[in-house]
C-alpha cells in the first residue's frame, strides 16, 4: 500500500470513526479491532496504530502464550488509551485487568454470570432473537456479521448495510458492524453502528 493509499485509507477511518462518535454511547468504543492467529498474527503491532479511544478484542482460542500475549495487550491498552476485552475467557481477562469480556454467540448467556464484574461486555449476535437476548443477558453491545463481502472461512452471507441499519433502528442494544469492514465502506454504516474489524483496519 503506498504512502497516498494509506493517507486516504487513515482519513476515511478517522471520517467514520467521527460519524460513530456523534450517536454511539460514550462508554463504548466507537471502533473494535479483533485479534485472530491467522490474520493478524502480531496483534500488538496493530494495536499501535489504533486511534486513542478504541478496543481491542483479543480471541486467544487457547493458545499457550496467551497471558503473555493478554498482559501485554491490557498494558499497552492502559498506555495508549484503549480498551481491552478477553474473546470467552473471563478469568484472563481479572488476572491481566483487561475492560472485560466478550462472548461468543454459543455462550452469550454466561454473560449474565458476569453481570457487574466488568466495566464492558460484548457479545457476537447473527440474529435478531440474539440481539434481544444479548439484551436480556446484560451485554453492553452485540457485533453482527456478517454485514459485507469477508475472506473469512465463517463468514456467512453478507447481510448489507441496510438490514444493519434496520437490526439498528429496531433494537435498543449498540451494534457493531462485523465482516467485510474497510475503509472504503466504514461509513455506509457508521452512522447506525459501531464499526468492528480484522484485517480490514491493515
Amino acid at each position: 500500500m503506498g504512502l497516498k493509499h494509506q493517507a486516504v485509507s487513515a482519513r476515511k477511518w478517522r471520517v467514520a470513526i467521527r460519524r460513530v462518535e456523534s450517536h454511539f454511547p460514550r462508554h463504548l468504543p466507537p471502533l473494535l479491532f479483533l485479534t485472530d492467529p491467522e490474520r493478524t498474527p502480531d496483534p500488538a503491532l496493530m494495536a499501535l496504530k489504533l486511534p486513542t479511544g478504541s478496543g481491542i478484542i483479543y480471541r486467544h482460542f487457547g493458545a499457550k502464550d496467551r497471558f503473555a500475549v493478554a498482559a501485554s495487550l491490557a498494558d499497552l491498552a492502559r498506555r495508549r488509551g484503549l480498551k481491552l476485552l478477553i474473546a470467552a475467557d473471563p478469568k484472563l481477562a481479572l488476572e491481566v485487568g483487561a475492560h472485560g469480556v466478550h462472548w461468543p454467540e454459543a455462550r452469550l448467556r454466561e454473560a449474565f454470570k458476569w453481570h457487574g464484574r466488568f466495566r464492558l461486555q460484548t457479545a457476537s449476535a447473527h440474529s435478531r432473537f440474539a440481539i434481544v437476548l444479548a439484551e436480556r443477558m446484560g451485554v453492553d453491545a452485540a457485533l453482527v456479521s456478517t454485514v459485507f463481502p469477508s475472506k473469512s472461512l465463517s463468514a456467512s452471507r453478507p447481510i448489507g448495510s441496510l438490514r444493519l441499519r434496520r437490526l439498528a433502528q429496531s433494537n435498543r442494544l449498540p451494534l457493531y458492524a462485523l465482516g467485510g469492514v474497510k475503509h472504503n465502506n466504514a461509513l455506509c454504516v457508521a452512522g447506525a453502528s459501531g464499526l468492528a474489524a480484522i484485517e480490514g483496519l491493515s
